[in-house]
């Protein structure tokens, strides 16, 4: 049930003005890491209700006229084909998106950095590709002894070896599709390649998690280790900052292990390191903008449980493994949380099913409400669910039907007498197009489907993997849906 804890308005206000304040401290150009999705970060808005996805995006548009981005990918990651959860496609894919949407926005997208490269023909195909469409592509390799062997590091042997990408702006973001993508080594990299050309730069990062003003414990904190559970990401209190400032901060492994370099970096190039911790570095206000901690609390639990469900579905797929596994099921022992009790439509689509013996879908509502899905001869259980939660929430008899006999027998003799579909069921995506159609004469139908957005913030639960299409339809109505990690047949391909 959604509820709101975070207070955006305020966070655009405080992030901006840490922003324009560190821009002013260094000379001719500054690189800022931003952490997280720049324009969609639908975890920090599941985690933090009342964080606006774009929040990030309307700050870096009041710098477009002095910014340009960097795009930052880990060859590795176009290799195995990873996926980004929250929009199910590829990162390599989510790059040609990532620059679709910077230039929609009439941001300057200079070019594409791939990280630890390896000269495979996957990689050097997406390489090519980039470059027929006009793109920079250039090339950062993995370092030996990184990022502990200083001396390595920062020489030609480490820094040196990669390529410079060229820029021109006096605010360079590097961003990228998802963690691990090398985001921050592609700014030591071309902080170094900045200082041989005898050019001063400097570094800051733009995080919102960890919080580093919150617990370590913290439900929020947590599920950003859920969040990156398949990266081995582990949350620990800064010792750098607990020793310049004897006070306890919150950050990652990855920025601790990384801080020598960057002092050592930052050392060389300016005389003096303007940073005594990795909190130090971050601009990150978000802990100063909560103001309902239960209701963040909250939120950052189901994150939580959501991630659980979500990584035992990649093991069944395939995509995901057993340790990703055990490292949530301890956040979640930290917490004290029973996955199909803190989950309340878990509980109702499990019983349904069940009671039917077929996979069945349950929808918690904003107010609390629960309503379920069978599977029947016309509708799967998610569009079944969904027509249910649509009729409760418009007020409907759950008796009344919503869509004609006369529209849905179209539709099916098309899926399986013209496009070969031997399942006549429809899918969610499908049953919202017929309710628009049956919403031009059918009143009932009208109320339905004017209570659609009314969906944003539910919590959906099936008893079976969904396919691909109703998975997105989901996603797309700003539902937030599990699955038990189980498919409705035993056959070996699913689609």
């Amino acid at each position: 049930m959604f509820k709101a804890g975070f207070d955006n308005d305020k966070y655009l206000k405080l992030q901006s003005q840490k922003i324009k304040e560190r821009i002013s401290l260094f000379g001719e150009r500054l690189y800022l890491e931003f952490g997280g999705k720049l324009f969609d970060d639908f975890h920090a808005s599941r985690v933090l209700p009342g964080f606006a996805p774009d929040s990030k995006i309307k700050m870096l548009i009041e710098l477009k006229d002095e910014a340009e981005i960097i795009i930052a990918i880990n060859s590795a990651d176009i290799e195995k084909n990873k996926v980004r959860g929250d929009l199910g496609i590829t990162y390599d894919l989510d790059v040609l998106r990532l620059i679709d949407a910077f230039r929609g926005y009439g941001l300057y997208v200079g070019s594409v950095v791939m990280t630890r490269y390896k000269p495979t023909p996957t990689a050097d195909a997406f390489k090519q590709k980039l470059e027929n469409l006009g793109i920079k592509v250039y090339k950062h390799y993995a370092i030996d002894g990184y990022p502990h062997n200083i001396p390595r590091i920062v020489s030609e042997e480490g820094f040196g070896k990669n390529e410079y990408a060229e820029a021109t702006r006096s605010v360079v973001v590097v961003t990228a599709p998802g963690p691990g993508s090398g985001k921050m080594a592609t700014c030591l990299s071309q902080i170094y390649h900045e200082s041989k050309m005898g050019r001063k730069s400097g570094y800051a990062k733009f995080e919102t998690f960890p919080v580093w003003n919150i617990p370590l414990n913290h439900p929020v904190n947590l599920a950003y280790e859920a969040a990156t559970a398949d990266l081995n990401d582990v949350n620990m209190l800064d010792p750098f900052h607990l020793e310049a400032y004897g006070e306890t901060a919150v950050n990652y492994n990855r920025d601790v292990e990384v801080f020598p370099v960057l002092r050592s970096m930052l050392k060389g190039i300016l005389g003096e390191c303007p940073y005594k911790s990795p909190t130090d570095m971050g601009v990150n206000m978000a802990g100063f903008c909560i103001y309902d901690d239960k209701a963040v609390c909250d939120a950052a639990t189901q994150e939580i449980v959501r991630r659980h469900y979500n990584a035992l579905c990649n093991m069944r797929k395939g995509n995901g493994n057993e340790i990703e596994v055990q490292k949530i099921e301890m956040l979640m022992q930290k917490l004290g949380c029973v996955p199909a009790l803190e989950r309340r439509c878990v509980m109702p689509a499990l019983e349904k099913s069940e009671e039917t013996g077929a996979p069945a879908v349950a929808i918690e509502l904003n107010d609390g409400r629960v309503v379920t899905g069978k599977t029947s001869s016309l509708l799967g259980a998610s569009s079944a669910a969904l027509l249910n939660a649509l009729k409760l929430i418009a007020g409907i008899d759950e008796d009344v039907d919503l869509i004609s006999p006369e529209i849905l027998e179209p539709i099916q003799r098309l899926k399986t007498e013209n496009l070969g579909n031997h399942n006549p069921r429809l899918h969610t995506d499908e049953v919202l197009i017929a309710l628009s159609i049956s919403a031009v004469n059918n009143p009932y139908s009208k109320r339905a489907f004017e209570a659609i957005s009314a969906l944003k913030y539910a919590e959906v639960h099936s008893t079976v993997i969904l396919s691909q299409v109703d998975s997105t339809t989901f996603r797309k109505l700003g539902v937030n849906l599990t699955c038990e990690p189980k498919y409705q047949t035993k056959k070996l391909y699913h689609n």
